[in-house]
């Protein structure tokens, strides 16, 4: 799978949530590997930031983003859009301290997006594959992030509100697909005893009723909140029916629950990456998300490069009966056993180290290590055969070695190791010459890594 970005750029108009600023956030295509950048367009030498987790300095009330003195906050909704709708480069301009919060969901967004549409770009598209079990908690809130493996990025949220209106929700998807239809529209929300507070900190100066759904489920004094009505520029509300104020009902009886779930994905965004895993939230909220971001950009650093999975009971795509009908080597020289994945541009070989290597004998008798020479050999195996794979008569061609560059090893290769050998191509084979980059892996560990020219002849 392929990078992508969008077809084309657009635009959205609103108020700020906070700042009550009428405000312009503008979406544009971006090259490969750029991410999201987001630009604050009204400030002297519009400064771009980076939208990543280490870069959330305040999450109080939604994701502000800053670098140095520049700001930019709610950002999670659009977002969120960008990532589920698989949109992995885009740069973001917009003229204020925040994003318009529009109707407080993210389904504008998702609107745009499809009607500008999105185009593959050519550079592979990184998935970071949960392997294992990674969690954050909180112990102060009770919050609690988890992530599971899983062959899609899925999501369920449980959330317990300390109100008699709404008290345990659940809600969950399961394909990131469902996102426009199952996520997007879910507004964000806000308690009647939370506004007053906001207010006097000056924030919430754009919210109305048509941003957010506003809960009522304390009474109050008629007074303070016809007080309170006036304040947000909202007709007055009988004291005591308790409910919802909302001049829009509610899309689903989970709606608040659902928003969590937006916040996620579009926390998630910060990752810099796409997953595949499955996201257990409890209590979550966007203090707790960004710290689960930060450890989970903390996983990819030290699994920078993921190695291939291995299923030992899935038939090959080649046994070593065919790759002997496909390369010259023979014993002692035939190094890869046999190849589980065959693409247009990649492929993964397997080779099981045992203690009868002949090249033990020498390398060393008492502490056998594989010399690293046989380790490259190994991984140009897999190479030639990507390359063969391209041809048409691939038995009637030879490939060669022509040159090696920034060959590096990492750990020994001893008995009983499964070699795991990933080989890309970096470019199209043109007049018979090819460059790969190779990596070799012991379990989840880089062993061994290269880059590789070859040249392919016929020789039959």
């Amino acid at each position: 799978m392929k990078q992508k970005t969008l077809k084309g750029s657009f635009s959205l108009f609103g108020k700020g949530l906070h700042t009550g600023l009428n405000l312009t956030v503008t979406f544009n295509p971006a090259p490969e590997n750029t991410g999201y950048k987001i630009k604050r367009i009204d400030l002297e030498g519009e400064p771009v930031i980076d939208a990543i987790a280490e870069n959330v300095v305040d999450t109080q009330r939604g994701t502000v983003l800053g670098k140095g003195d520049v700001r930019v906050s709610t950002v999670e909704h659009g977002l969120a859009a960008l990532y589920a709708l698989g949109v992995d480069n885009c740069i973001i301009q917009v003229n204020g301290p925040e994003f318009p919060i529009l109707d407080g969901s993210a389904v504008q967004y998702v609107e745009k997006i499809r009607e500008v549409g999105i185009e593959e770009q050519n550079a592979p598209k990184d998935w970071y594959i949960i392997r294992k079990k990674i969690e954050v908690k909180d112990e102060n809130t009770g919050s609690c992030i988890t992530i599971l493996p899983d062959d899609e990025f899925s999501l369920t949220a449980m959330c317990s509100f300390d109100s008699k209106i709404i008290n345990s929700q659940f809600a969950t998807v399961n394909r990131v697909e469902d996102f426009p239809t199952e996520i997007a529209p879910a507004r964000t929300f806000v308690f009647v005893r939370d506004i007053e507070p906001l207010l006097q900190a000056n924030l919430i100066k754009g919210g109305d009723m048509d941003n957010a759904i506003v809960i009522y489920e304390r009474p109050t004094t008629q007074e303070r909140l016809d007080k309170l009505a006036d304040m947000l520029g909202v007709e007055h509300r009988d004291a005591t029916e308790l409910g919802y104020i909302q001049h829009k009902p509610l899309v689903w009886e989970n709606e608040c629950t659902r928003h969590k779930l937006l916040d996620i994905v579009g926390d998630m965004a910060l990752i810099g990456k796409p997953i595949k895993g499955r996201i257990i939230a409890t209590r979550p909220g966007h203090t707790i998300n960004n710290k689960f971001a930060r450890q989970m950009r903390k996983e990819i650093r030290k699994h920078e490069i993921q190695a291939p999975i291995y299923d030992p009971n899935e038939e090959p795509v080649m046994d070593v009966n065919k790759i002997r009908e496909l390369l010259p080597h023979r014993y002692p020289m035939q190094l890869v056993d046999k190849v589980i994945s065959l693409g247009a541009n990649t492929i993964v070989g397997i080779k099981n180290v045992t203690a009868n290597e002949p090249f033990f004998q020498g390398h060393f008798p008492e502490e056998p290590v594989m010399p690293g020479v046989l380790q490259i050999e190994a991984m140009a195996q897999c190479g030639g055969l990507l390359v063969l794979n391209t041809l048409e008569e691939p038995e009637r061609w030879s490939t060669y070695f022509m040159k090696i560059d920034d060959v590096k090893f990492r750990q020994k290769v001893v008995p009983g190791d499964t070699l795991l050998f990933k080989v890309d191509l970096l470019a199209p084979v043109r007049h018979g010459i090819s460059s790969m980059k190779g990596y070799i892996f012991v379990g989840d560990h880089v062993v061994a890594e290269a880059t590789f020219t070859a040249q392919i002849v016929k020789n039959k």
